[in-house]
Parts: C-alpha cells; structure tokens; sequence
C-alpha cells in the first residue's frame, strides 16, 4: 500500500467524478424518502472536494453532499430520526452508531455505511437551541477516489 492508502486504510479507486456525484445524490434522496417527514430543505447539491493531506492536493477527490431538514416541530423530527434508524438496514445501509453525540446538548447522531457503495451517512437532531429552530443535519459522502478523466475533458 502506499502513504494514501496506510492513512485511509481503503486504496482508493479510479472513478468518475460525475457518476460519484449521481450515486451520493441518489442516496441523499433516499435518506429524505426515509425520514418520512415534509419540512424544508435546505439547498445546495453534492460537491467534489480535494483531499488536502497529500503533496497533491487534486489527486484524491471525495464527493459530499451537505442539507438539513427543518421548518417542522421536534416531535416530528424526532419521529424522523427514529424512521431513518428502523430504515436504513432494509435500504443497504449499516448503521455504525446511533446515540448522542459528544456535544454539549448530547443531540441524536446516526452514523452509517451504505454497504454496496461504501457512501457514509451522518444525520445529527439537533433540537430547539438558543441558535434557532431544531433541525437534522445530513452529510452524505463518499470515500476518496482518484478521479477519471471526464470524456471531453
């Protein structure tokens, strides 16, 4: 293995960036189906980001996609948590951890792994704070990659 590979325990593959960003898209858009909640989401898409460990930093890529879902009660939010935790394992997914998190507020954290893709998933509650309204904060993103050169390119 080499330096990369020892630091992020995985040796990481070529791919496109465009069908990286497809994949965390679509598995975005499954987490929203599984909390089974109608608030607001925040905008934005999944981004490609250099990895800015190495002497190149455009060398490895990885893919995130970063939105929160607010704009309902904590109740339903909390029924939403609950939702995603029951739903994920019948989706492909593995859930790593879910509990409070280190914070403060200890708020609910659900880490997991999307077993097909190996796509990480981090959803955190985040209740009625002196800063705003409760939300649930959603990072969804891949492992780092070596990124094809696109067609056209």
């Amino acid at each position: 293995m080499n330096d990369a590979s020892d630091r992020l325990g995985y040796q990481p593959r070529l791919l496109s960036a465009r069908n990286v960003k497809v994949q965390v898209a679509e598995l975005s858009s499954a987490v929203l189906d599984m909390v089974q909640v109608k608030g607001k989401v925040s905008e934005g898409g999944p981004m490609a980001l250099p990895w800015d460990q190495g002497e190149d930093p455009d060398e490895f890529h990885n893919v995130t996609h970063l939105w929160s879902l607010h704009g309902v009660d904590e109740s339903a939010l909390e029924g939403a948590m609950a939702a995603l935790a029951q739903r994920l394992p019948e989706n492909g997914w593995h859930v790593v951890r879910n509990g409070p998190d280190s914070s403060r507020n200890r708020n609910q954290e659900i880490l997991a792994t999307h077993l097909a893709t190996h796509i990480q998933l981090e959803a955190t509650f985040e209740r009625n704070t002196d800063l705003g309204d409760p939300l649930i904060s959603f990072s969804v993103y891949s492992r780092f990659f070596v990124s094809a050169q696109e067609p056209g390119q």
